[in-house]
């Protein structure tokens, strides 16, 4: 009976481990992800925006190795590295705590940030290269135009001509123009803030979910 009991908690240890290290494959998609789609936004975002999901991936990390271990301490009765792993888990608990606060905390800078760096690449857009392109990215994938709308283009280019990026297709004359009936109407600022805050809100509903559930 002993014996039997032993190999059930062996074997529920193992399997909490298991989960334990899916949710740190969770971590590191999570915060890959939004890495990689806001990469060509850097322009535009300070870098503490990408300190959230740098520590999420980090965190991802080191919960795979430590559930490892911990898996191997269940199958070959290890008690040291069940103690390594036990001790392992309270660091875990508070960087799971600590990524979740910093990216519900980023959404109350998001606006002051985007209107300082928006304001200031936008009159950069003929000369400098990396900046236009992200303006085109932007501009583009978010179907917007200017960082309130078609109209803040008058103040850097001449006449009523607007970034190709403006619009969804290029006119027969192949300019695109604030006349355009194909021109997105929409500033990019409040699609770009929509899109971060929700990304915050990810960041920081995975982070303190996780947490609170493998407590």
């Amino acid at each position: 009976m002993v014996s039997g009991g032993m190999a059930c908690v062996k074997y529920l240890l193992f399997l909490f481990n298991l989960i334990f290290a899916v949710t740190g494959i969770v971590f590191i998609s999570v915060g890959a992800v939004i890495l990689v789609v806001y990469n060509g936004y850097n322009n535009f975002v300070d870098s503490w925006f990408f300190a959230a999901p740098v520590l999420m991936i980090i965190v991802g990390v080191i919960v795979f190795l430590v559930s490892f271990f911990g898996c191997c301490g269940a199958v070959k009765e290890n008690h040291c590295m069940i103690i390594t792993f036990s001790v392992l888990l309270l660091v875990i608990f508070a960087l799971e705590l600590g990524a979740g606060i910093i990216g519900y905390m980023m959404r109350g800078e998001i606006s002051n940030m985007l209107e300082t760096r928006l304001n200031s690449t936008m009159r950069q857009y003929d000369v400098n290269e990396d900046i236009r392109n992200s303006w085109d990215i932007m501009q583009h994938d978010l179907q917007c135009c200017g960082m309130n709308g078609p109209g803040d283009w008058n103040q850097i280019v001449q006449g009523n001509i607007v970034p190709d990026s403006c619009c969804k297709e290029l006119p027969a004359q192949g300019k695109c123009d604030s006349n355009s009936i194909h021109l997105n109407e929409d500033g990019c600022m409040a699609k770009l803030k929509a899109a971060i805050e929700n990304s915050a809100l990810i960041l920081g509903g995975v982070g303190v979910g996780i947490a609170i559930v493998q407590r």
